[in-house]
């Protein structure tokens, strides 16, 4: 580094001594000229004026050729400005230079670049600035820590489009990772200019300032409100009406984000008049938009019937069932999501599902599903299945019961085997005939199995055992039932007994010779130790003869042999 500061230095230094050779010589050239002729005279008064007009121009030339040289340290400095905050920026990209950039103090050497006199520079360190608070969230803090977040909001209100993009992905930047920095954001006024911003003429501005709203929304109801309370709201109902798709889907966004919350907060968007707005897209061929315009009908839908049935009036049915043929997966997946928030609230609205042919598409669409996608299909059938049994049949007659029990036995995710054996109880609970269509389909034996299983989360377990409890208390197919009876651990095996005692007494179908012929007469004379198993067990006891129960009973061979010995 020594040598290379030696280098420039002698560099200067003959670039000085240049500068003054070529300047004197051009003086003394300037001197030795002859006067033009009609200066030739031995008049001393002419010959004074033509030296001063000489010297005005040698010094006019020495002052140009100057200031050229100053300005030219100026310019190297610009460039010097522009090519650093433009190679960070690009640096900023890749993840392996964050930490080694951090190190080296980044941060406190771009910000006052923000403030610089050149807009491509000031554009080029927010770009940088927003790239590196993006990374994680220590960045975001140091974005923070630094008060450039205050420098950023002034020049919102200031500055030109394109650093109005690159201040507005800096506060996106970091209102996205926590509540907390979001709230930092929020006190640094920011929202008041981004506001401002979405009432821009520029399509991209709108862009960058309706992205930093969502992201500062998301986080939690207060947050959401305060974007509410600065009048984001109507702004960006408007920008969901513009024609450029990047500014509809995220406005669309930015309002899911805030409605997500609460029903009053729903209800704003709602009196807004956005549902009128979004509804129509959904048979947008953008599948971003059509992501995004799901995912906010559902937000809305979810909190309350009367939000609820704001959504359907917007006519959504049947335009809806055709997402869930979409091939973009999130687009299949928010508008079964957006079903569900329907068919939860009332029997009313689930029969509309019904009615629009709704349920054969949920069917098509968990049977052509697979993880996380799936859940939300699942759910929506249980939702249907569980108000009446009218409802229920109709899931049932549109073959709904074998991919829920494919989701139950193969899909590896603890929560989706819960909801699938929700759903499967939802729809077993209701009747004889809804218990006898999940017996056909071998349900019983699925479920005790995940009951069983060892690996299975609590909550499986739970969904699990109430199911079996809803169908068992229903069925009257006592064959499905038997092989329970040596395979049922006690808290399920008290459900299957007490079915057979109440169904027992009154079977002419020859159920009880059937019971016996089984071998499962003989299986219950060896349940003891439960106070309930006993109790059942009496109750069936006592629905045959006593010497059928003696025979059967684990100790009437070791009696009747002790009886011949006496003999």
């Amino acid at each position: 580094s020594s040598l290379l500061f030696l280098y420039s230095v002698i560099t200067v230094y003959f670039s000085i001594l240049h500068l003054i050779f070529f300047s004197l010589l051009l003086f003394f050239f300037l001197m030795i000229r002859r006067p033009p002729r009609s200066t030739l005279s031995s008049s001393s008064a002419a010959s004074d004026v033509y030296k001063r007009q000489v010297s005005t121009q040698s010094t006019g030339i020495i002052s140009t050729i100057m200031a050229r040289a100053v300005l030219a340290v100026f310019e190297t400095y610009q460039k010097a400005r522009v090519e650093f905050v433009q190679t960070i920026a690009e640096l900023a990209t890749r993840p392996q230079n964050i930490e080694v950039l951090q190190n080296a103090g980044v941060m406190q050497l771009l910000r006052p670049l923000l403030l610089d006199n050149v807009p491509s520079i000031q554009q080029s360190s927010a770009l940088a600035l927003g790239r590196l608070a993006n990374y994680n969230e220590e960045l975001a803090e140091a974005v923070v820590s630094n008060q450039i977040l205050p420098q950023l909001v002034y020049s919102l209100s200031e500055q030109n489009r394109f650093y109005k993009k690159a201040a507005a992905f800096v506060i996106r930047a970091v209102a996205k990772h926590s509540p907390e920095l979001a709230q930092a954001v929020v006190d640094s006024n920011a929202l008041d200019a981004l506001v401002a911003c979405l009432e821009e003429f520029d399509p991209s501005v709108k862009e960058a300032a309706a992205w930093a709203l969502g992201y500062i929304a998301r986080h939690n109801g207060e947050l959401a409100q305060t974007v509410v309370d600065a009048g984001a709201v109507p702004l960006l109902v408007l920008c969901v009406q513009e024609p450029e798709l990047t500014l509809k889907r995220i406005a669309a966004s930015a309002l899911s984000d805030i409605c997500k919350h609460s029903p009053e907060l729903a209800q704003t968007v709602v009196d807004a008049n956005a549902v009128a707005y979004l509804a129509p897209l959904i048979q947008s061929s953008d599948a971003k938009l059509k992501r995004q315009v799901c995912s906010c009908l559902a937000q809305i839908a979810k909190h309350s019937v009367d939000l609820t049935e704001m959504v359907v009036e917007a006519e959504i049915f049947p335009t809806i069932l055709t997402c869930l043929k979409d091939p973009d997966p999130y687009v299949r997946k928010n508008a079964a999501t957006c079903i569900r928030e329907v068919a939860k609230h009332t029997p009313e609205l689930a029969q509309l599902i019904v009615n629009a042919g709704g349920v054969g598409a949920l069917v098509d669409y968990v049977n052509e599903s697979e993880g996380n996608a799936r859940l939300p299909g699942i759910m929506t059938l249980g939702y249907i299945s569980a108000f009446s049994e009218t409802l229920a049949n109709a899931v049932i007659a549109a073959r709904g019961v074998p991919p829920l029990v494919n989701a139950l036995v193969n899909e590896p995710e603890d929560h989706i085997k819960s909801a699938s054996a929700w759903s499967l109880g939802q729809i077993g609970r209701h009747s004889p005939e809804h218990a006898r269509a999940l017996a056909d389909a071998h349900v019983l034996p699925k479920l005790l199995a995940v009951f069983m299983h060892p690996d299975s989360s609590d909550d499986l377990r739970t969904k699990a055992k109430r199911a079996l409890k809803s169908i068992i208390e229903k069925c009257l197919q006592l064959g499905a039932l038997e092989p329970l009876i040596s395979e049922a651990p006690p808290q399920i095996l008290k459900y299957v007994l007490q079915q057979f005692a109440k169904v027992l007494p009154s079977d002419t179908g020859g159920a009880k010779k059937q019971f016996v012929t089984s071998g499962c007469l003989k299986k219950i004379q060896q349940l003891k130790g439960d106070e309930k198993i006993d109790e059942f067990v009496k109750l069936i006891n006592g629905l045959y003869p006593n010497d059928i129960v003696e025979y059967y009973s684990p100790n009437f061979h070791t009696q009747l042999l002790k009886k011949l010995e006496s003999v």
